[in-house]
């Protein structure tokens, strides 16, 4: 079976708490179960981690080339200016799909610019937790 990283960086532990018009009433923790499901019942097992640290998510990045056939990544606001994110997705030879719960062209300026875009297999934006689901649908077709 292949196995997925979902990647979540900072604030997205607060998903269900925080900006709720934006982000839903979901938390992240049931997020986080419907997303191994979704990922289970399409063939994959799904390891989800979230972390605040930037070091940290490019360490689990690092690891990702070995112990994984593709990842999801929602690098919260890290998406926008992490060149060091960027960088270390570049630098492991398996697919990455950019997440966002949010429509991010539709929001302030500084969110419609991804540097982690051009070194990402493709990203989904604007369908909330569903997001999720359509990037796992993106990697059966890529790995």
């Amino acid at each position: 079976m292949k196995k997925l990283l979902v990647l979540l960086g900072p604030n997205l532990n607060m998903v269900g708490i925080r900006e709720k018009g934006i982000y839903g009433e979901d938390s992240a923790e049931s997020i986080e179960k419907e997303i191994i499901k979704y990922a289970s019942d399409n063939g994959f097992v799904a390891d989800v981690f979230q972390s605040n640290h930037e070091g940290v998510l490019i360490d689990k990045i690092h690891e990702s080339r070995l112990n994984y056939d593709g990842a999801v990544i929602n690098a919260g606001a890290l998406t926008h200016y992490s060149y060091a994110l960027r960088d270390a997705i570049a630098s492991v030879d398996i697919p990455y799909v950019e997440v966002h719960m949010s429509n991010i062209h539709a929001r302030e300026e500084f969110r419609h610019k991804s540097v982690i875009a051009p070194v990402c297999s493709g990203q989904i934006a604007g369908f909330g937790k569903r997001s999720y689901f359509l990037a796992i649908e993106a990697l059966k077709g890529l790995i």
